[in-house]
């Protein structure tokens, strides 16, 4: 288990941090940049989880995906190949799992849609669309970390369905599809 007694180390003064093997690398490494993007999706849901009172069944969910964010980071800050005394936390498969069974309950509910979405609706719904664009960048930077160094498949898999996941709840949010936005090609052209 984890205990923080400081806050701040001062360890990162110089523009390091520590991988959770202990090996420093830059604040901008590319692994880093990776489980810093997942941290920012997941403060991102907490805002989403601020506008589901009305929707426990969703929140309930963003809980367990909070949580599974914790556990995405702490696998990319874990080298594949680290030698450790322990076993190291990875995403695994039924994670995945959860989140393609959660897609499918919730899509069944939305008529299919003929038109690209906007970002907007209800409060709910635009928080969803923000948090589904910074997982997607976190998914492109563990896939280029994945092009430079081996890591967890699932942890790849994990942040595809979750942008899925965040479209689909978003939609759900602006009252299962009929209050979305729809995008009208060149609508402002003249």
């Amino acid at each position: 288990m984890v205990e923080l007694t400081r806050i701040y180390t001062k360890g990162g003064d110089r523009g390091k941090t520590s991988l959770s093997t202990g090996t420093r690398v830059a604040k901008y490494d590319l692994r880093v940049d990776a489980y810093g993007t997942v941290d920012e999706a997941n403060a991102v849901l907490g805002l989403v989880r601020l506008h589901l009172d009305a929707v426990p069944d969703l929140d309930k969910i963003m809980a367990r995906v909070q949580n599974d964010m914790f556990d995405l980071g702490a696998d990319l800050a874990t080298p594949l190949d680290a030698e450790l005394s322990y076993e190291p936390l990875r995403v695994t498969e039924g994670q995945v799992d959860k989140l393609e069974r959660d897609i499918d309950l919730y899509n069944d509910r939305l008529e299919p849609l003929k038109s690209f979405i906007l970002p907007g609706g209800s409060a709910a719904a635009t928080q969803f669309h923000l948090a589904r664009t910074v997982v997607r960048r976190a998914e492109r930077l563990t896939v280029e970390l994945g092009d430079k160094v081996d890591i967890n498949p699932e942890s790849i898999r994990y942040l595809n369905r979750l942008s899925d996941l965040m479209f689909v709840l978003a939609r759900i949010c602006n009252d299962d599809g009929k209050a979305d936005v729809l995008w009208v090609p060149g609508a402002s052209r003249e």
